[in-house]
C-alpha cells in the first residue's frame, strides 16, 4: 500500500472533500495544508498573505506540506503548491499525487457557493471564471508534472474515491 497520498488541483477542486472519503475509506488520517496553516499559526490563507506577502505564505506552505507528510496520510494541498519544483518533486518522491481535473465552470459554481470564499483571496482580482481560467492556464502543466494520475473531479465523490482506490490497486498490485 502507499505511504502517503497527496492531491493537487486548483481552489475547489475537491482536495478537501474527497481527501477526506479516500482516507476514511483507507483508514489513513486526513490533512489539509491550508488548515494546518491555520492551526498552527491561527492564520487564514488570507492573513497570511496580508501579513507575509505570497512569497512568505509560499515558504510556509512549503514547511506545511514536510510537516505533514507521513505514512497513513492523504493530503489536501493547497491550490498553489505545485508552483514549487521542490513541492512537486517532493510530493512525487514521498507517495502517490492525483491531480483533480474539474471542468472551469464547476469550479467557478463551487467557488461562488462556498460560504468560506471571503477565506481565500483572489489571485488575479477578476471574475471567479476568468481567475479559474487564467489560473489553470499558468498551472495546468504543473498540477500534470507533479501527479502520478489524474481524476475526473467532476464526477461523485464516491466515483472519483473508487478511481483513486483502482489506480492505488494497480499500482502496488
Amino acid at each position: 500500500m502507499v505511504s502517503t497520498i497527496y492531491l493537487v488541483g486548483a481552489r475547489a477542486s475537491g482536495k478537501t472533500t474527497v481527501g477526506r472519503a479516500l482516507a476514511r475509506e483507507l483508514a489513513f488520517a486526513f490533512v489539509d495544508t491550508d488548515q494546518y496553516l491555520w492551526e498552527t499559526l491561527r492564520l487564514s490563507v488570507a492573513e497570511l498573505v496580508a501579513r507575509e506577502g505570497w512569497e512568505g505564505f509560499r515558504r510556509r506552505e512549503t514547511e506545511a506540506l514536510q510537516a505533514v507528510t507521513a505514512p497513513g496520510r492523504v493530503i489536501a494541498t493547497g491550490g498553489g503548491m505545485v508552483l514549487s519544483t521542490f513541492n512537486r518533486e517532493y510530493m512525487r518522491r514521498n507517495g502517490t499525487v492525483f491531480y483533480l481535473q474539474v471542468p472551469v465552470a464547476i469550479m467557478a459554481r463551487r467557488l461562488e457557493s462556498d460560504p468560506n470564499a471571503a477565506q481565500r483571496p483572489s489571485l488575479t482580482g477578476r471574475s471567479i471564471t476568468e481567475e479559474i481560467q487564467e489560473v489553470l492556464a499558468s498551472r495546468e502543466e504543473l498540477y500534470r508534472a507533479a501527479a502520478h494520475h489524474a481524476l475526473d473531479g467532476a464526477r461523485s465523490v464516491s466515483c472519483v474515491v473508487k478511481q483513486a482506490l483502482d489506480l492505488l490497486k494497480v499500482q502496488t498490485g
